[in-house]
C-alpha cells in the first residue's frame, strides 16, 4: 500500500479548509442531495464529499458508507487531491498502490473508485466529490464530465456555506455560524464530556465613536477587535460577531478559569493598541463567561443569554460603560 503524498501548499491548504467551518458539521441536504444525484446517475453503492484535513479523511456527506471518517493514510481522495482532474481506479486489487489497502482488503471492499477534487475559491484542493463501487469498472468521457460538473456543484455549495456562516465585515463567524457549528461542537463536548465555555463582549463607548469620529471609523474598531480576538484564540475556538459591537468566543476544552485566562490577554493586546493608536478613543469592552452544563444549558442559546446577563452586569457596574 502507498500512502498518499503530502501536497507542497499543505499548511495553506488545510487553512482554506479549516476556514470554511465545515469540518465536523451536521449533514446539510444540500450536499446529500448531490451525493444521492451522483449515487443514480453512475449506479454505485457509494457516494461521498470527502474532506481531507491534516490526518483524515471526513465525510461532509456519506451515501452509502456507515463512517463518518476514514484515516488519511489509507485514503483513495488523499491521492486525488494531488491532481487536478479526475483520479479514476478502475480496479484496486490490480492497482500497487491500493491492493493491500484495508478498504480495498476488507469492508467496504473497494474495487472501483473515481474522485474529483474540490476546490476552495483561491484554488486549495479540500477533498473530493467520489463514487466508489464494489465490482472494476470504467468510465467514458461523458462519464468523467458529469462528475466533473457535480465536483463543480458541489465547489459552490462550499463556497456558499463559508458566505452564509461568514460576517462580511470582519470575516469571522456570524451569527449564523455560531448557531450552527457551536450547537454541533457542544454536543460533541456534552457526548466526550469535554469542558466548553462561552464569553459574551460588548464594545463599550462604540456609539460615541461612530458618533465622533464617523461609521468608517468604527468598522475599523470592529475589524481591529475581531483580528485582536482571533489572534489571542486557538485554532480550536469560534470567535464570531452576532451583530453590531457585539462578539462571542466559544472556547472547546477549557473550564471558566482558562477562558477568562484568554480574555484577560486579549485586554491585554488591546491595551498595546490603545497606546499605538493615537485614535482620540480607546478600543475597550465588558464581557461575561459561562461554562459549559450539559445539565443545566439545553442548548447555545441558554449559554448566549447567560453569558449576555453576565456581561450587560458588569458593564453596567463598570466606570468605562455606557
Amino acid at each position: 500500500m502507498k500512502k498518499p503524498e503530502v501536497p507542497s501548499n499543505e499548511t495553506e491548504r488545510v487553512a482554506a479548509l479549516r476556514s470554511l467551518k465545515v469540518l465536523d458539521t451536521a449533514p446539510e441536504e444540500r450536499f446529500d442531495r448531490l451525493t444521492r444525484m451522483a449515487k443514480r446517475m453512475f449506479d454505485v453503492p457509494i457516494a461521498l464529499v470527502s474532506l481531507v484535513d491534516e490526518n483524515r479523511q471526513w465525510f461532509k456527506s456519506s451515501i452509502g458508507l456507515d463512517a463518518q471518517e476514514t484515516s488519511r493514510d489509507i485514503s483513495f481522495c488523499g491521492h486525488a487531491i494531488l491532481g487536478d482532474g479526475p483520479f479514476v481506479i478502475p480496479d484496486a486489487t490490480q492497482d500497487e498502490r491500493f491492493a493491500d489497502n484495508p478498504l480495498v482488503v476488507d469492508d467496504p471492499d473497494i474495487r472501483f473508485y473515481a474522485g474529483y477534487p474540490l476546490k476552495s475559491p483561491d484554488g486549495y484542493k479540500l477533498g473530493t466529490l467520489c463514487i466508489i463501487d464494489q465490482e472494476p469498472r470504467t468510465l467514458d468521457k461523458d462519464d468523467l464530465q458529469a462528475l466533473h460538473d457535480l465536483a463543480s456543484t458541489v465547489e459552490n455549495e462550499l463556497a456558499a456555506v463559508r458566505l452564509s456562516t461568514i460576517d462580511d465585515l470582519t470575516h469571522i463567524s456570524n451569527r449564523r455560524g455560531l448557531l450552527a457549528i457551536g450547537q454541533h461542537s457542544l454536543n460533541l463536548c456534552a457526548r466526550e464530556h469535554i469542558p466548553a465555555s462561552l464569553a459574551y463582549l460588548d464594545l463599550n463607548k462604540f456609539k460615541a465613536i461612530n458618533d465622533q469620529h464617523g461609521h468608517a471609523e468604527g468598522d475599523r474598531v470592529l475589524t481591529t477587535f475581531a483580528s485582536q480576538i482571533s489572534g489571542v484564540c486557538r485554532e480550536s475556538d469560534l470567535c464570531a460577531r452576532l451583530g453590531g459591537d457585539e462578539f462571542v468566543i466559544l472556547f472547546f476544552n477549557a473550564g471558566r478559569h482558562a477562558a477568562e485566562q484568554i480574555i484577560s490577554r486579549l485586554r491585554g493586546v488591546l491595551h498595546k493598541v490603545n497606546n499605538k493608536s493615537h485614535a482620540g478613543y480607546e478600543i475597550l469592552f465588558s464581557h461575561g463567561v459561562v461554562e459549559f452544563d450539559r445539565a443545566r444549558h439545553r442548548d447555545i442559546q441558554s449559554l448566549l443569554e447567560e453569558a449576555d446577563h453576565l456581561m450587560y452586569q458588569q458593564k453596567k457596574n463598570s466606570r468605562t460603560g455606557l
